[in-house]
Order: C-alpha cells, then structure tokens, then sequence
C-alpha cells in the first residue's frame, strides 16, 4: 500500500470489499490491526464472492479525492490557473497553493496530499492480485481479466502520483508485507516505464480474459460500442483494451514516446465519428445512501476570469464554444484580499452532484495523435485533428494554413486547455511538460503575482519513515 511510516506502524488498511448496483452504498472495510480476521481471510482463503465484490472496490478506491474542493481536479485547476478556491475558513488555497514560496509537504490537506489514496488503492490492487493466486471458483479467464482490470486501475493511480511528484518520484516496488524495508523512490522516468509496464502487462491479461468481466462496473465504465437499442450495458473486456490503450497512449506522449503513442492510439477507442467526442471512461458519483457526491460544484471554486478574455474568438466578442459550455454564472461571488474585481464565474460541467469525471475520452485521444503527429513533423496530419477540435468542439472556424514547429504547439496547447477544461490538471502538466510554466503568471488576477509550483512534494511523513 502506501511506502510512508504506515508500513511501520500502521493502522487502517482500506480494503474495498462492498459492492453494490452503480456503486451506491458501498463501504470500506476498516481494519483496526495486521491481524483482522476479515483481511487475513481474504488473503489466505479468498472467496469468489470476496474477489469480485473487491475488484469493483478498485474504482471506488480510484475515485478517492478526486473530486474534493482540495482534491486532485480542484487542486491541480488551482495550480494551472484554471480556476481558484476561495474559502475564508481556509487561507491555504491561496496562501500555499499560489502565494508561498512552495507547497507543503507536512500539510497532508495540501501540499502533502494527493499521496495516500492513490497508493492505498495500489495495495488494494496487489492484496487482491495476491488473493487470485488462491481463490477457488473463479475460472481462468475471469482471474486474467480480474487481473487485467486490477492492473491497469494501478496504472491510472500511479499516473496520479507522478503527475503530481513529477521530477521528485515516487516509490513503485510497493508490493511488500508491512514491516519490511520501504521501497525505494525512482525517479520519474522509472515510475512512467513501471506505468507503461503495468499496462502492457494489462492488456496481454486482457486479451485472455473473455467477453465480460464477473464483476459489476460503476456507471463510468459502459460499453464503448454504439447500441441501436437504446440498451446500456458493462463495459466488454475487448472495450476496456481500447481503454488501457488510450491511457497507454496518455502515458506514451508524457515519455514522449511518439511513434508508440500513434501505435497505442489505433488500438484505442479513438474515432472521429460525429458526437463521439465524450466517448470514454468516467469517475462515478451519486446522490444515493452511502456513496460519494461530486463536490466541485461548491460554492467556493470559481472560475478563472481570464478564461472568458483568452477564449475571445477574433471578433473580440464571440466566446469559444467550450468556455461558453462549461463556464457560468456563479451563484455567489468569491472576493480576494487585494483584488476589487470578484469572481463571478464557476464551472458548469459538475453543476450536478452526480456528474460523472472524466478518467480518458474520445477528444483528449484525437489532441495526443494531433501532438504525437506534431511532434514527428507530420503537421498536415496534426492540422486534421485539430481543426476537428477547433469546429467541433470549439466552434471555430478551421485553420486554413498548416501550422508548423511552435506555431503548432501553440494551437495544440490552445485546444488542450479549452477541451480538457478542469477535467484532471491537464493544463498544469502540460505547461511543465512544454516548460511553460512561468507563463501561467499572466493568468493571475489582476494586480496580483503569485507563484507557480512545479511539482507536490513527496510528503514528510513519507520522508521522516525513511
């Protein structure tokens, strides 16, 4: 599970064992102590029912602090100026997360967060891993897809970790008893290739694993194939290959692997088929007894104003399609010490409390081909996507030209931060993937200069267990 000072004294291992329809009312079994007869009964004598009820556990456990004002979105909106939390009961979403001179690494709600959920849930995934070596009942190929599934789910909290630690790194040889030595931290380039490595793993598990997964998915995860029916169903395992595959290819383009990443794009779900673009895969959430709602509709984030100013389209008055989609009135205003302008805007997307996050879709796979394309010189071919982007999705008229070297880059990096719009910190990672970052300065409110983080640090509890 995690590698920080709970592999020497800890107390609670969070093991999702409850599974019911949509993920509504599914709890997390708490552990007291090593020795709970429940996680050493699923450890040593896993059942079916224990097995499958656990590998629907994992989306639970995946979606853990996403959506929280001080989770993985709101926060890493926060640092890529994509919007602001302005909560007077709590003066660290300015003064920490874009006022001081660096986060923190001992504030376990900022700057040390976004640490221990994701590695709870990759320990969720190896206890269950390690339980399919024993289990009865469960047919060969469920246990492939099981583990296929188990995963690639580690690969997306991995991914998690490493956006945020980047170039600090992040321990990845995990998968040992409490009380044993603590992994080391590898550097980013080796927490990609593990990344890379899990999914490639993933996918030959996969491939071997039947039709349909034994266990019921959240309401995120449906099948990707058009139906006539009107019917809804589970996602089929050959769907969730091409899922593995588009996040495969998200990680490809961050190694900068290009060519690969146009080999994964194919075998992805990618299409440029009319009204497919939020085709994909999605965090859950839901109003019902017992399970979680999507917070980002409250009352303290807001909007970026600037973001009304950089989507002016040449006009100087008509907005691109995407801000006017996702960005609206607020129903209170935020005030900033030092700023006479409030803020009036909030986001639309998650008005609800049951709105769905975005994990991969079908827009951001056509942006990575467009910058994979861009990257090997193949700007024609980039230029098609992107104008696709621009008409479709941003109702834009097309770029005649074709756009090449940083003039291309340019727009890619345009679409990106209108398209994947406060949907996981897209824009954050790829200021500093481009080194850009020192450009989000002319983003901060008016009158006002802040500081741009680069990176979360590794936590200090993390540091003092070393």
């Amino acid at each position: 599970m995690r590698t920080r000072n709970n592999m020497k004294n800890m107390k609670k291992v969070v093991l999702a064992l409850c599974a019911t329809v949509g993920l509504g009312g599914c709890g997390d079994l708490s552990v007291p102590d090593l020795n709970n007869p429940s996680l050493e009964s699923f450890q040593e004598t896993p059942t079916r029912t224990a097995v499958l009820n656990a590998s629907t556990g994992l989306l639970i456990g995946t979606r853990a602090g996403v959506t929280n004002q001080n989770g993985y979105v709101a926060l890493l909106g926060v640092l890529g100026r994509e919007g602001i939390v302005l909560d007077s009961a709590d003066p660290r979403y300015i003064a920490e997360m874009l006022a001081g001179p660096a986060l923190n690494g001992g504030s376990p709600a900022f700057g040390g967060n976004l640490w221990d959920n994701p590695y709870a849930n990759i320990r969720n995934a190896n206890t269950l891993l390690n339980a399919l070596e024993k289990v009865d009942g469960v047919t060969d190929a469920e246990k492939k897809a099981i583990r296929g599934f188990a995963k690639t789910i580690q690969a997306l909290d991995f991914l998690a970790i490493i956006n945020t630690r980047d170039t600090n790194g992040a321990p990845i040889d995990v998968n040992r008893p409490f009380g044993a030595e603590l992994a080391p931290i590898e550097s980013k380039e080796k927490v990609l290739a593990h990344i890379a490595l899990l999914l490639d793993e993933a996918k030959a598990d996969l491939e071997e694993g039947g039709t349909a997964f034994p266990f019921p998915m959240s309401s995120g995860f449906k099948d990707l194939t058009p139906r006539t029916d009107g019917k809804v169903i589970d996602i089929t395992v050959l769907n969730f290959i091409k899922v593995n595959r588009a996040i495969k290819a998200r990680v490809d383009v961050y190694r900068e692997l290009w060519e690969e990443a146009l080999v994964d794009l194919e075998e992805s779900f990618i299409t440029t088929a009319p009204g497919s673009l939020d085709l994909g895969v999605y965090h859950a959430y839901s109003t019902g007894s017992g399970d979680v709602k999507n917070t980002l509709n409250g009352p303290n984030i807001f909007a970026n104003p600037i973001l009304l100013e950089d989507a002016k389209q040449p006009d100087g008055t008509t907005l691109d399609a995407r801000v006017m989609d996702k960005v609206k009135d607020a129903k209170n205003s935020g005030e900033l010490p030092g700023v006479i302008e409030k803020f009036t805007k909030s986001f639309s997307h998650y008005e609800a409390d049951n709105a769905s996050i975005p994990i991969i879709r079908n827009e951001e796979l056509i942006l990575l081909r467009a910058e994979a394309n861009i990257r090997l010189e193949r700007y024609e071919a980039a230029m098609n996507d992107i104008n696709l982007i621009r008409t479709s999705s941003g109702g834009q008229a097309e770029i005649p030209e074709v756009l090449e070297g940083e003039l291309a880059i340019n727009e890619l990096l345009y679409q990106r931060r209108f398209s994947l719009l406060f949907e996981g910190g897209h824009r954050w990672i790829d200021m500093r993937r481009y080194g850009r970052l020192e450009e989000l300065k002319r983003e901060d409110p008016p009158g006002m200069s802040f500081n741009v983080h680069p990176r979360f640090p590794i936590p200090t509890t993390e540091m003092v267990g070393r």
